[in-house]
């Protein structure tokens, strides 16, 4: 199916792009979420007299992301959980943990913008985590994971 992107996408192309994307893709994920459109010659004229409008809501989103990154950049999450004496978790620290003690720090992040390089953390101490504002926004955060004894 083509497709005409009206953000940025990921490893699909830029605003304004007419790509060719698998038929489901499209249907179940950049239609709906307000991505793309259908790349027919009514919906490139309406892009074309929209562009100018969508390039700066655009900007307007990447200059919130940028200024939300400056103030995670470097900044260290305390998570608790339960441990064993060897320091393994009992449980685990996923991007739904590390999203809500943001949360609770003033910082508006959703859990799939939380990127856990090696998997959920199973382990106490210091760990290295990157929080994708923007697909051109990665703010790299330290989780520091604290064994609660049982």
């Amino acid at each position: 199916m083509q497709i005409i992107l009206l953000e940025k996408v990921v490893n699909l192309g830029q605003l304004g792009d007419v790509v060719r994307v698998k038929d489901g893709y499209a249907r179940n994920f950049l239609i709906p979420g307000g991505k793309a459109r259908r790349a027919t010659e009514a919906a490139i004229k309406e892009f074309e007299a929209r562009r100018a409008e969508l390039e700066k809501a655009q900007a307007g989103k990447l200059a919130a992301a940028q200024a939300v990154g400056e103030k995670l950049q470097g900044l260290n999450v305390r998570v608790t959980e339960k441990a064993g004496v060897d320091g393994r978790l009992f449980g685990s620290v996923s991007n739904f943990d590390i999203a809500a003690a943001l949360g609770k720090q003033g910082f508006e992040v959703e859990k799939s913008m939380v990127r856990l390089p090696n998997g959920p953390l199973k382990m106490i101490g210091d760990h290295e985590v990157e929080v994708a504002l923007h697909t051109d926004v990665v703010a790299p955060i330290t989780v520091t994971v604290v064994g609660e004894t049982a």
